[in-house]
């Protein structure tokens, strides 16, 4: 048994619920607690004893390579494969299969790019193996499992089957989630088929279990979120920096903020939250920023009041101006004394005139 084993990292994605972020940047390259958020899987891969990591791109594809070499910086050997045409989660990972080192009966980590988790890899690793499984699967337990897919296991952890959302509470079986990391025996993989769409969750799952191969599902519900919406990647991004969520690469002591050395930030400004101020931001005199992440060479400007949002990279907020729940893209310029709530999102390279959105002062 291979007891370091490789991984796969699926990176091809659109990010489609997370624009205006993925605009210009692949998700996984959106920069979470000031780093790509792709460097906080990798570095929880190396602490975990994973080597070799091939990643599967398309989506901007040509982003990935020129700012993670071969790894080495990270003590790892990166591959990458980009796909021609998209082909899900199941086809990604047999698309790649040609640049694994592992025999057939090793392990196999495979892991979704857009997951944050606590997940002890170790012990998943561990109860692949233990279990003689075919695939072992990371789930964890959510409050309201409605939209998610839902894994029933039996008293031993063997999944039972694969349940698609539950649309009534009878449904409800379990709170059992598939959280999006798994280890495959090295063979279970070629038997996907090749050269077109597969969904591992909707086809390659379903198809193994009625097949009467061994799926085992190990619950870990330390901390876990899926970062497919602007309003969770903030939230993702706040709980690295403030601790909740683990990872070796965050680039600074754990706490209520993180400011970037080139970053310049004026007196009487209160960062709070897990709120990251990005390489060259600059944050005006007397604004508040909470729980948000501003990025790389964006401006804030004097006395602005942003909560749980995310400016993007060269994008400039006026004076005075409220963000609350909002996202902004790269480049865009929000005027002084507007006011963005409630899931607002501002494109690209947009220009909203001072003044152009308020709330009336009762709301």
């Amino acid at each position: 048994m291979n007891l370091a084993p490789e991984a796969i990292l699926l990176v091809g994605g659109k990010g489609t619920r997370l624009r205006p972020l993925t605009v210009r940047t692949p998700k996984p390259m959106v920069p979470a607690a000031g780093v790509p958020f792709l460097t906080h899987q990798l570095a929880r891969a190396r602490a975990a004893g994973v080597e070799h990591i091939v990643l599967a791109t398309s989506y901007l594809a040509e982003v990935f390579e020129p700012y993670f070499g071969d790894g080495s910086s990270l003590g790892l050997h990166l591959e990458y494969v980009t796909e021609e045409e998209p082909l899900g989660t199941g086809g990604a990972i047999r698309n790649v299969a040609s640049r694994l080192r592992s025999g057939p009966d090793d392990p196999v980590l495979v892991f979704n790019g857009d997951i944050l988790t606590g997940l002890d890899i170790e012990a998943l690793v561990a109860t692949h193996g233990s279990s003689g499984a075919d695939v072992c699967l990371h789930l964890t337990r959510v409050d309201d499992p409605r939209a998610f897919g839902l894994v029933p296991t039996d008293a031993s952890g063997r999944v039972t089957a694969f349940l698609e959302k539950p649309q009534t509470p009878e449904e409800i079986v379990t709170d059992q989630i598939n959280a999006g990391a798994y280890v495959f025996r090295r063979s279970v993989i070629d038997t996907i088929p090749e050269g077109r769409p597969v969904s591992v969750e909707r086809e390659t799952f379903p198809e193994l279990l009625s097949s009467g191969a061994h799926l085992q599902g190990m619950v870990d519900s330390t901390y876990w979120l899926d970062l497919g919406t602007p309003h969770a990647f903030v939230r993702g991004s706040a709980d690295l920096v403030l601790g909740r969520a683990p990872s070796p690469a965050v680039p600074g002591r754990r706490g209520d903020r993180l400011v970037l050395p080139s970053a310049t930030v004026a007196p009487g400004v209160k960062l709070t939250g897990g709120t990251v101020v990005c390489e060259g931001a600059r944050v005006g005199e007397d604004a508040r920023i909470d729980g948000s992440t501003i990025l790389a060479g964006a401006v804030v400007e004097a006395g602005a009041v942003i909560s749980d949002s995310l400016v993007g990279a060269g994008a400039r907020i006026g004076a005075r101006t409220v963000l609350a729940g909002a996202v902004v893209g790269d480049g865009a310029v929000v005027g002084e004394d507007n006011e963005l709530r409630d899931g607002a999102r501002v494109w690209c390279d947009a220009v909203l005139p001072a003044g152009a959105v308020r709330f009336s002062s009762d709301q």
